[in-house]
């Protein structure tokens, strides 16, 4: 008779052999078609015999395991990079998940139907953004690819395939009918889970991100010799928009929008030049569509009042436009039965308001992510992690929520 559980010990073994690869003080640095993600997918495939799964890498890195077992299938996996000098769990978790619910009901003659593997390649934007999974369900074109390169280094997208010994390899696409749905785990990247002394989070949503480019025009001169009467300060005039956004954002905002100014750059930026030009990466992030479409309103109003007021000129341009996807309403029934199981009942229903590989393959066919605590809400830095005790219990309920989707 198989172990119908999760393996707690064979899954923080596995978790940790991957964080071997490209180790950082307790995290990794494994970017993008980095030897250390390549070594990563190179584990992955040697890894997945073992839930009886056929192991294919395609044509933009992403990892394969498909399984001839009848009955129905579940997609299930996330991603293997990270971001710079960041955390050994923000990926690998819910691939070594997926895994592990491979190898337990995969290998029961008992059970009918089987778990599928992925593994999508760069959900951390060293390239773009989702571009594994974006290309799984169609939205990556060869002129998208041959386009990218690596944010950090400027290696193009295609050097890269290329060192990895995937040029000229084909993409694999979504095949319709082929899934009854994708499953994703995750840790959650905040401390809802942890300061309410819970285990499981059942994601209800995932947020959109839209992102924008926010110019500021006005005066290049001299820093001594310029009355300040007379001044045409971008580099001021952008400090004075994003006070007036926290101003004016809370009263046209939803109960759980956020927004963030990532990125401020001043032309010329030089210590004695009164900036003529300033930029700055303006990010909004909001489950509800309506919410966002007021906010951006808002901010090309508030832009437009600036110009008119002097004495810089403010633009706004969209650069990005991220619609957010909405869980399966049975996967979370599944996974919260699953969680009643498993984890005593320690669960709550949230939406994530972290992009992921999930939201793209909500468009293709029924999503649904889990999330476990992360020890002080940290994430994107070396110092994220999660107990092992927490670590098990997912996996558990993971296994259990697929057994109940396969089975319904």
């Amino acid at each position: 008779m198989p172990d119908t559980r999760a393996d707690g010990h064979r899954v923080l073994a596995d978790l940790h052999a991957l964080r071997a690869f490209g180790a950082y003080k307790t995290g990794v640095h494994k970017p993008t078609f980095s030897e250390p993600h390549r070594l990563s997918l190179e584990w992955l495939v040697q890894k997945l015999p073992e839930a009886n799964l056929s192991a294919a890498v395609d044509g933009i890195g992403n990892v394969f395991g498909t399984s001839a077992k009848p009955g129905p299938k579940l997609l299930a996996g996330s991603h293997l990079e990270s971001q710079n000098y960041a955390g050994w769990l923000d990926g690998p978790l819910g691939v070594v998940y997926a895994l592990e619910a491979a190898r337990v009901l995969n290998t029961d003659p008992s059970f009918n139907g089987a778990v599928e593997v992925a593994a999508w390649c760069d959900e951390e934007g060293h390239f773009g953004h989702f571009l594994g999974s974006r290309s799984y369900v169609g939205q990556v074109t060869e002129a998208d690819i041959d386009a990218a390169s690596d944010r950090t280094s400027g290696r193009t997208m295609r050097e890269a395939l290329a060192d990895m010994g995937l040029a000229g390899r084909p993409r694999i696409t979504a095949e319709p009918g082929r899934h009854v749905g994708y499953l994703e785990a995750h840790i959650e990247q905040g401390d809802t889970l942890e300061s309410g002394k819970l285990a499981i989070g059942i994601v209800t949503s995932i947020v959109g991100i839209w992102q924008y480019r926010i110019n500021f025009t006005g005066e290049q001169n001299h820093a001594g010799t310029t009355r300040m009467a007379v001044r045409k300060d971008a580099g001021l005039a952008l400090a004075k928009f994003c006070v007036a956004i926290d101003e004016r954002f809370p009263a046209a905002c939803g109960p759980r929008t956020v927004w963030t100014t990532g990125r401020i750059a001043l032309d010329p930026g030089a210590p004695s030049i009164i900036p003529g030009g300033a930029e700055m990466l303006f990010q909004i992030r909001d489950d509800d569509p309506a919410v966002i479409a007021r906010l951006e309103q808002l901010l090309r109003t508030m832009a437009n009042d600036a110009s008119s007021r002097g004495p810089c000129t403010v633009t706004v341009e969209k650069l990005r436009t991220g619609a957010p996807a909405m869980m399966n309403a049975g996967f979370q029934d599944a996974i919260e039965a699953a969680s009643k199981t498993m984890a005593g009942g320690r669960c709550v229903r949230m939406p994530s308001g972290a992009g992921h590989d999930a939201q793209m393959l909500a468009s293709v066919m029924p999503a649904g992510m889990l999330f476990v605590p992360s020890i002080g809400g940290i994430s994107h830095h070396w110092t994220e992690n999660t107990a092992d005790a927490d670590i098990v219990t997912g996996a558990e309920v993971f296994v259990d929520a697929c057994r109940r989707i396969l089975a319904g």
